[in-house]
Order: structure tokens, then C-alpha cells, then sequence
């Protein structure tokens, strides 16, 4: 299941009444992304901004529009729930960016997501952009641009500024995914890793990762074994005390295994570019794509 979204996409928005969920959909539309319909339990038959139909259930409105996408703004409570009753209904991407999931209903969704053939990303995640094509969630589009350089991050608030780096020195974008920074989500980095290194637009990837967690020396191990493609990397929290959270959930050190210096090692090991800073992304890339 691919983990992009394009021209194609088809989106349906949950809790698209409320208030994240109505500022983000007016945004997503005015992208370009083609909002098929949303969903309010109690709100079937009324339309947002006077044109996308709401449905009570997700099943209603995937037999009804043939949306195959989902982005999700539910509180935390309900926000399972959600994530479960688009796999259901057949959707094919589930994006979730409600913060605050619990860890223990994340138990029971992902496997059962996994087990109705659909992709989840997130929860605890800004969503994902083609430049140019498609936006699902809350990366602003105005700073990204169509090209040839794939993003992927644990961080919200990194990618935006990696990603306005990037634009500003001209290297657009072919996708950039947010998988979240819980310590049980959706999709990894090296699902996302697989899909660039299938996507012939993608030229480079930039990834940024974070303390906390192995994740990112298996992704390296990934991208020594497995990609043919340039990948250069970023771990945020280099300066964190072991023991400290640093906002995600996921993102704390224990024992040795989460520490950015063991990170950066397994990167370096990889053959990957290593950024210092978020800026030096530009410099990493440039030299790649030469």
C-alpha cells in the first residue's frame, strides 16, 4: 500500500465539523486537494462550505464518493475508534494527526489496521504533501514546492523548517511524510524509505529523526543494505540529559539505544550525509544530487 498521496487522491475528513478539522479541510482544499466528503456523527446530510458532502459513518461516504483517504481530527478518546472505522470501510490511507493517542489503544489499532490491508499514518503526525498534487493533514504548502528530494521525519515542526530550506534554495520536493513521533504509529521510516526508493520522481531523501527508540538505526541499516539512493539525515535532541523527555512521546532516552550519538554513528556507518543543523540539509543535498 503506497504510502503517497497524488492527483488521484480521493479525501474524506473525520470531525470535519469541528474546529481543527474545518481550518485545516478549508486549507487542504484550497491546495487543490480533491475533498470528497466528510463525516460528523448526528451531521449526515449537511455540507462544509457548501459543497462537501458530511456523512454519519465512514462506510456512507466511501459507497458514496469513492474517497480512498482519510485524515483524521478527533479528540484522543475517539480517535481509535476512528482510525479503525476507516480501515473497516475500505479505506486505503489512513492519516491520523490527533495528538495524545493512548499508547494501549494504539495496541489494538495497528494490528487491526495492518489486518484490513490499509496504510496508517501517524497518529501524533502533521500528514503528508506532494507538492503541486495533493496535501493530507497540516504541512503548510505554501513553503514546499514540487522536485525531486523525498522528506521524511518523526518531527512536525522539523519538517516545515527543512522543507523551507530546502524551497528556498531551490530544491523542490517529491513527497514529504510525517510518521509521528509516537512509540507506536502507523508507518515507519523504513516503509517510507521502501516507497522512495520505488518512486522514480524521488532523486535524494532527507530524513529526520530524533532520540528515543531504535528506529533510526534500522532505518540506516535499511539504507545500507537495501537503498541505491542517496540518504542524508538530521537527529534532533542531540543535547538532551539521558532520562529527558523531549515532547514526544517516543522521543526519551534509556539505556544507551536512544541516544543521538548512537544514532548519528548508525547513520554515518549507512554511508549517510549528516546534518549538524537543519540548514546544512541544503549543502548535504546539493552535494548528492551533483
Amino acid at each position: 500500500m503506497s504510502v503517497f498521496v497524488d492527483s488521484n487522491t480521493r479525501l474524506l475528513v473525520q470531525g470535519i465539523t469541528g474546529r481543527d478539522g474545518s481550518f485545516h479541510a478549508k486549507q487542504m482544499i484550497e491546495y487543490g486537494t480533491n475533498v470528497v466528503a466528510g463525516v460528523t456523527p448526528g451531521k449526515g446530510g449537511q455540507r462544509f462550505e457548501g459543497t462537501v458532502p458530511i456523512f454519519n459513518t465512514v462506510e456512507q461516504a466511501v459507497k458514496e464518493t469513492g474517497a480512498n483517504t482519510s485524515v483524521i481530527y478527533v479528540p484522543p478518546p475517539f480517535a481509535a475508534d476512528a482510525m479503525m472505522e476507516a480501515a473497516a470501510a475500505g479505506v486505503q490511507l489512513v492519516v491520523c494527526i490527533t495528538e495524545g493517542v493512548p499508547v494501549i489503544d494504539m495496541l489494538k489499532v495497528r494490528p487491526y489496521v495492518i489486518a484490513k490491508g490499509a496504510r496508517l499514518v501517524g497518529p501524533n503526525c502533521p500528514g503528508l504533501i506532494t507538492p503541486g498534487q495533493a496535501k493530507v493533514g497540516i504541512i503548510p504548502g505554501r513553503i514546499c514546492t514540487p522536485g525531486n528530494v523525498g522528506v521524511v521525519s518523526r518531527s512536525g515542526t522539523l519538517t516545515y523548517e527543512v522543507v523551507y530550506h530546502l524551497t528556498r534554495a531551490g530544491l523542490g520536493q517529491s513527497t514529504c511524510v510525517g510518521i509521528g513521533g509516537d512509540p507506536i504509529n502507523g508507518t515507519g521510516f523504513i516503509d517510507v524509505l521502501q516507497a522512495f526508493e520505488n518512486d522514480p520522481q524521488t532523486k535524494v531523501v532527507a530524513m529526520m529523526g530524533e532520540i528515543g527508540g531504535t528506529d533510526e538505526q534500522d532505518a540506516a541499516e535499511f539504507v545500507r543494505t537495501r537503498m541505491t539512493k542517496p540518504v542524508v539525515g538530521f537527529i534532533a535532541g542531540q543535547t538532551a540529559p539521558p532520562g529527558r523527555r523531549m515532547g514526544h512521546a517516543g522521543a526519551i532516552i534509556s539505556g544507551s539505544s536512544g541516544t543521538a550519538a548512537e544514532k548519528i554513528e548508525a547513520f554515518r556507518a549507512a554511508g549517510m550525509g549528516v546534518a549538524q543543523r537543519p540548514i546544512d540539509f541544503v549543502s548535504l543535498v546539493r552535494e548528492r544530487l551533483a
